[in-house]
Parts: C-alpha cells; structure tokens; sequence
C-alpha cells in the first residue's frame, strides 16, 4: 500500500500508488471540509428560522470574519510549510523548533489582529450599510467570534501542521466532532425553552434562547475545544512533531520568521485584498433589501457544499507536493501537482451539478421565507457552472504553496477578483440585482481557474 513515507525515503511509486496516495490524504481532508459546510448548512437553517432579520445580520458580517480568520489561517501557512520541507528532508529536529517558535509567533499575531477587531465590532455593521434593525445583532456576532482568534488560530496551526506531515486523519475526525459539538451547542443556545414532538412523545427541550449571540456561542465554544485537543495531539502524540517532555527554545528567531514571511506575506495581503472585495460586494448587495442580503448569505454557505472538497483536496495537494520538494523529489512535486487538480476538477464538477439539482431543496431546508429561497435558488444555478474551474485555482494554489511559491499566485487571485469580479458585479447589480453579482462571480471564477492552469501547465513554478 502506497505510503507518504515513500517520498522523504526516495523509493520508487508507480502512478497507480501516487493516486492511491492522493486520494488517502484527500477522502479525510474533504470530510472535515464537508462536516464543517454541513455544520454552516445546520446553523445557517437555524437561524434561518428565527427570520429574515438575524439572517440578515449575521450575512452582513461574514465576509468581515471571513477577512479576520483567514489573515491569522494564512499566517499560520508560513510555519507549516516550512515544516513540510522539513519532515520530507527527514530533519524532524528542526520541524520541531519551527514549530516551538509558530506557537508563539501566531499567538501574538493573532492577539493583534484581535484587538483590532474588538475595536471595530460596533461601529462595523454601520460601515458596511447595515440598518438600525440588523446592525445591533451584527456586532454582538462578529464580537463573540473575534473574541475567541487566538484560540481558532491554534486550531488553524495545529491542524495545518499534522497535515503537512500526513496526518490528515486526526484533524478530520476532529472537525467532525467539531461539527457535532457545533449542532448541540446552537440547539441549546439559540432557541429558548420548548415542547418538541418526537414520534408522537412531548418533550420538554430546554434553551438558552439566546438567538444570534447563540448562534456564534454554540460555534465558538466548539472550535475552542478542538482546538485543545488538536494542540495535544500534536504537542503530546505525533511522532515527528511531539514536543512533551523535549527541551527547546520557543523564542521566534529570524531567519524562521523570515522564511514564514515570505511564504505568508503574499498569501496575508492577498487574503485580506480577496476579503476586502467581498466585503465590497456585501456593500453592494446591502442597498437590495433584507431578502437580497440573506439570500446572498444563505447561496454562499450553500455553494461551499462544492467548493469545500477541492479546498480538502488542495490540503493533500500541499501536503503531498510539499513533502516531495523537501525531498528533492521533483519528478513527484508535478505528478502530485497534476493528480491533484484533476481530482479537483471532477470532483468539484459532480458537486457542482448536484447542487444545480437540489439548490431549491437546499434554500428550503436554510429559510422558511419564500423570497429568500427563490433568489437564492436562481444564484446557486448560476454559480454551479464556475465550479470545474474554481476547482483547479483552489488545488492548484494548494500545489503552489507546498513548493513555497506564493507571491505570483496571490497576485493572480486577488487581481482576478479586482479586476473582474468587483467592476463587473457592480455594473450588473444595477440592472439585474443581486442576479448580476453572481453572473459576475461565475465569470471571473471561470477566468482565475484558467489563468492557474495555464501557470500550473507551463511548469515555470518549480523553484530551482
């Protein structure tokens, strides 16, 4: 059986075993992806059935989040691909001493970006065009979560690190537990005290009723708590990474925060332009009304039901790409490389043409109002055609990161998104509403998709 050992021990794999190992570090990476849309599938039809308003609020906000997580995720980056290189050169000592000085390292970054964050939180949902109805409940949500960054970034770095050793296992089955948790938590925090009927038996179901803040409470508490364990795993249990009971020095030092920053620099500015255009389009979607705001926020989580497997996928891909460059494999860097992204595609190609299927089943379960789930319906069916090709920017930037290359292809995305995405949506919205913002998005997403292949199948991204 095909083993990630093979790489960093310079054996021989047949194209037969590379797939076979691809798609054992791929199944367990796209659960956790999946368990994690389904647990923003359950809470988004939770609060669905609240009403338009808290919807409203909480769609206000996310791309907001989106921009906050994801600066501290791409931080985080830096640190594990270095132990990548690291592990695929056999050099577990110096894994270990990347990883002692990413702890501390991401833990006063993310306390930064908190503070900012904490500083906003009220004043936020005014900016992005929210009403005095939505607004209040906005700010108490986006506060909850970014309260808790530090410890969502540990999960981020722990997580990122026993995937770039192979471990995909682990942090999946804890994200489905993550995801579990997250259901029981928002049953009991959202909705107040109850009577439930259970194949004819009345139960009396106790509740917080804490609406929206419960919402975000229930998800916090549950990614505070895999985010322990997955820190223990990596601190007390992974072989090639275990720190208990082995002394070393955790002070950042130079050449490591470097190295870091120029892996995470490219992908941190790119994130935060790319987050910044989506809290653009949420401006732009803000003036069509309370439905046009849910609707937007209900097809998002729902659309990530595809696009989070080639998310999973693009894990493996720098997993797997990662490792062989440590190893000086680079026969391997571009079998993985093209494996993967092709994987992507017909992956994400089946989901997308299940989601043009169900999109009306899927707006009828996330809201009860009419309105919302039409809209939200027609947006879903166009976004479906974007999705072979959203798939190979995502695997393929997977690819790119395993080698350390991130400079050109965060220019890529978020000039993409720029230059396309924004200018075309605003001028669609105009006449189309919300309809136009998502024909915008499919265009430019089938446009980044081509401009990844085109780098990826020119093999000019390999560095010497």
């Amino acid at each position: 059986m095909a083993d990630i050992a093979m790489i960093r021990e310079g054996k021989t794999m047949t194209f037969r075993q590379q797939l076979r190992l691809t798609v054992m570090l791929s199944l367990p990476a796209m659960l956790a992806q999946l368990s994690s849309i389904l647990m923003q599938y359950i809470d988004a039809s939770m609060v669905g059935h609240l009403g338009a308003d808290d919807s409203a609020a909480i769609g206000l906000v996310s791309t907001s989040l989106w921009l906050f997580w994801g600066i501290c995720s791409a931080v985080t980056t830096g640190f594990s691909v270095q132990v990548a290189h690291k592990v695929g050169a056999k050099d577990f000592e110096s894994a270990r001493d990347v990883l002692r000085q990413s702890i501390v390292a991401c833990l006063a970054f993310s306390g930064v970006v908190m503070a900012v964050g904490m500083a906003i939180s009220s004043r936020l949902p005014y900016w992005l065009g929210g009403t005095e109805t939505i607004s209040p409940q906005a700010s108490l949500y986006f506060f909850v979560f970014i309260a808790a960054l530090p410890l969502l970034t540990m999960n981020y770095l722990a997580g990122g690190m026993l995937r770039c050793v192979g471990n995909i296992k682990v942090p999946s089955l804890l994200n489905v537990m993550m995801c579990v948790m997250d259901c029981l938590f928002n049953f009991l925090l959202i909705f107040p005290t109850r009577d439930i009927d259970i194949c004819g038996i009345n139960i009396n179901m106790p509740g917080a009723g804490l609406g929206v803040l419960g919402a975000a409470l229930g998800t916090v508490i549950a990614e505070v708590i895999t985010a322990m364990l997955m820190l223990y795993w990596v601190y007390c249990r992974q072989p090639e990474l275990r720190l208990r009971g082995l002394h070393g020095s955790y002070k950042p030092r130079i050449a490591v925060m470097r190295k870091a920053a120029k892996i995470s620099a490219p992908m941190t500015v790119e994130h935060a332009v790319i987050c910044g255009a989506q809290i653009a389009v949420t401006m732009i979607v803000a003036p069509l009304g309370v439905i046009a705001i849910a609707a937007n926020a209900f097809a998002v989580t729902a659309e990530s039901l595809c696009y989070m497997p080639g998310y999973g996928i693009g894990d493996a891909a720098t997993t797997l790409v990662g490792q062989s460059y440590g190893a000086a494999r680079h026969d391997l860097v571009k079998r993985f490389a093209y494996i993967t992204v092709g994987l992507g595609m017909i992956v994400m190609t089946v989901m997308g043409v299940a989601m043009w299927i169900v999109a009306p089943w899927i707006m009828e379960m996330m809201s009860p109002v009419e309105g919302i789930q039409l809209l939200g319906t027609e947006i879903l069916r166009i976004e479906a055609w974007a999705e072979p090709m959203f798939a190979a920017s995502i695997v393929a930037y997977g690819v790119f990161v395993g080698v350390g290359s991130t400079t050109l292809p965060a220019v890529m995305n978020f000039g993409s998104i720029w230059a396309v995405r924004l200018p075309l949506a605003w001028l669609l919205s105009q006449t189309m509403g919300l309809k136009g913002v998502w024909i915008a998005m499919c265009a430019e997403l089938i446009f980044r998709g081509t401009i990844f292949l085109i780098r990826l199948l020119r093999n000019r991204w390999i560095p010497a």
